[in-house]
């Protein structure tokens, strides 16, 4: 792993401690690089605001935290002001861009109980040009114990947010509403997508940086969105006990003029430490999938039907194939279910894993293995070792559907173990993405999100839902929706059926979430039969998984989106629109963004029905704009090549 580039000044540090005389004498602030943004913490350190070139943000909003057996903080006062100016560059593996650039200005403030020898309370504060971030700490050796913290967001003005509730595995559609229309007693996910009253600025709030703390939802009181923390369930409080000291997760304020200009931000993950040692090994791409077209309870495990998969991802050039749920000795019907009778470290009856290892690496395809986390848990040395020596190359875990301490401490623990033994890691049944992936580029990708499986099981996934994920949980990290339904359809044609699902969009659609939806491990879902001969998939067989570059064309949350991103010299775009925004609809797309030069347009978009894609070429230039036709719920995708 290289290490990050320093562009400029990294570390310019101005220290300041304040008189006691002029400690209450006036706010402190942070303003980004350019100048546009602004964090206000208060001279008493209780209250915060966020502005954006005159714009109002976040109006004043409480900070602090709620100690579990200790005393209240008193009284507080500014100290100290420690100052830093960072700029760097950092290089990235396997994601949406080929490096991040970390560029802001932050301060440590030291804040004083006015008591005679009083506790301090420090806030760490960033101001980036895309956003803010700030997180709590308190020194000492002493573990520390939270009830909670007081931090709230009061979005200025009752502006129109995306939000979901935050459940279990986070697979909930988003809705559009007021913050006054927000349910009370209610929790909502992370990110809460939103537009300043004046619509000059778009925002999300999330969070960053879970490592040895705990997650959090946001509720509403009043006009405020308060920060709630997760508890184990079998410790309801405190939520959170330390090791030592304390250190919390960073609350996040993404900022920007359009809510797609987000996806491009790198905010999440420069909140996270650098990874440590040699990454160089990950490599990302397209996976075979036996779960989406089988039943519920999953394929029966069988050497032939595996190396059907196998022989599938070999002649369609895909690195990798995932053997879901069944394959373990003792597992029953569902197979997904966390039994005791399972035994995750040796293969059902009949199956010889290395073997099929073996076969699979002969054909040069690397075999990946499903889990429940209640199996890996206990023993997760002994299975990663196992899966080593077979010559498994990653894992998925799934299930946890909780995103309290002992949660964020297994997400760590995984992480790190997979990455000892050089093995991807997508993590399901997961909480919203919080920047794991920076420190562990073999955390490829997670789920916590109401994804393509969901066609199995109703008609939630709708193509309004299908356009809000751009703009809402793909802001936090990748995505694994898993896409690559080629049973297509409409929202008026769609039947609910386990095995071999429907989807209710086009396929051009089912071709463009593979540019649009960011992910580093990505499935082609269906069973082989659906792609054999079918129109569109000479494009999922070429398309990357991981990028140079991204940009952000144009659309609107759940109505419609272009993307464009870069792989070497190639662009790929991806457009998809929802059902009402559709229906014959042409869309120019102007590439004003291409280097000079001459390219080898080819554009796959809707056809006559909704299995049926049109394929055309033509040589295009940076002055010219291509027109993509987009049916109801549907797509297009474009591949830009360079000519000499």
């Amino acid at each position: 792993m290289r290490k990050p580039r320093l562009t400029s000044t990294a570390a310019a540090v101005a220290s300041v401690l304040l008189p006691a005389a002029w400690a209450c004498a006036a706010p402190a602030i942070v303003s980004s690089p350019d100048g546009r943004v602004a964090i206000r913490i208060e001279e008493d350190g209780s209250r915060f605001s966020i502005s954006r070139g005159g714009d109002a943000v976040i109006a004043s909003s409480p900070l602090g935290l709620e100690l579990d057996g200790a005393p209240a903080f008193g009284a507080l006062a500014l100290e100290r002001r420690d100052d830093v100016e960072v700029d760097r560059t950092i290089p990235l593996v396997a994601t949406k861009a080929a490096e991040a650039r970390d560029r802001y200005r932050g301060a440590t403030l030291a804040f004083r109980e006015r008591a005679p020898a009083g506790r301090r309370l420090f806030v760490d504060v960033r101001a980036y040009d895309d956003g803010v971030a700030f997180r709590y700490r308190l020194d000492g050796a002493e573990p520390v114990r939270l009830r909670g913290e007081l931090t709230a967001f009061v979005p200025a003005g009752d502006p129109e947010c995306l939000v979901s509730l935050a459940k279990g595995a986070h697979e909930e559609p988003f809705e559009r509403r007021r913050v006054s229309q927000l349910r009370e007693g209610v929790a909502y996910d992370v990110p809460v997508a939103c537009k300043t009253p004046s619509g000059r600025t778009a925002y999300a709030i999330t969070q960053a940086h879970l490592a040895d703390y705990t997650g959090a939802s946001l509720w509403r009181e009043g006009g405020a969105l308060r920060v709630r923390l997760s508890a184990p369930p079998k410790r309801p409080a405190p939520a959170f006990v330390s090791r030592t000291g304390l250190t919390t997760a960073w609350r996040v304020v993404m900022l920007g003029d359009r809510a797609g200009d987000l996806i491009g931000s790198h905010l999440v993950g420069n909140l996270n430490p650098a990874p440590r040692g040699d990454f160089s090994w990950v490599r990302p791409g397209k996976a075979a999938w036996d779960w989406y077209s089988s039943p519920l309870a999953g394929m029966a495990a069988d050497m032939d039907s595996y190396k059907r998969f196998i022989d599938f991802a070999a002649a369609a050039g895909l690195p990798y194939y995932l053997i879901d749920a069944g394959w373990a000795k003792g597992s029953a019907a569902p197979g997904w279910k966390a039994l005791p009778t399972t035994d995750i470290g040796r293969a059902a009856d009949g199956i010889d894993m290395p073997a099929l290892a073996r076969y699979a690496a002969g054909k040069g395809v690397g075999l990946l293995l499903w889990a429940h986390w209640e199996h890996v848990a206990p023993r997760m040395d002994e299975v990663l070792d196992t899966y080593a020596r077979w010559g498994i190359k990653g894992v998925k875990i799934d299930f946890m559907d909780r995103d309290d301490q002992e949660i964020v401490e297994f997400y760590q623990r995984v992480a790190d173990a997979t990455a000892k033994r050089r093995l991807l890691l997508d993590l399901h049944g997961a909480y919203v993405p919080a920047g794991l992936q920076r420190t562990y580029p073999n955390f490829i990708t997670q789920e916590g999100v109401l994804g393509a499986e969901w066609n199995k099981m109703g008609r939630k996934v709708t193509p309004q839902h299908n356009l809000m994920l751009p703009y809402t949980r793909m802001l936090a990290g990748p995505i694994d929706y898993t896409p690559g339904g080629f049973r297509n359809g409409t929202p008026a044609s769609f039947a609910v059926r386990e095995a071999m699902p429907e989807t209710q969009t086009t396929r051009g659609q089912a071709l463009a979430m593979y540019v649009v939806y960011d992910s580093p491990l990505q499935m082609v879902s269906d069973s082989p039969d659906a792609y054999r001969d079918a129109a569109g998939f000479d494009f999922i067989k070429r398309v990357p998984t991981a990028w140079d570059e991204t940009r952000f064309l144009s659309g609107e949350p759940g109505r419609d989106i272009v993307l464009a991103r870069r792989h070497g010299g190639s662009w790929y775009l991806g457009a998809m629109t929802a059902e009402e925004a559709g229906d014959g609809r042409v869309e120019r797309v102007p590439l004003d963004f291409l280097p000079a030069g001459r390219y080898r347009a080819t554009v796959w978009d809707d056809g006559g029905t909704p299995n049926e894609v049109r394929r055309v070429e033509r040589e295009v230039t940076a002055k010219d704009a291509l027109s993509l036709r987009l049916a109801a719920a549907g797509g297009a995708a474009v591949i830009l090549d360079p000519l000499p």
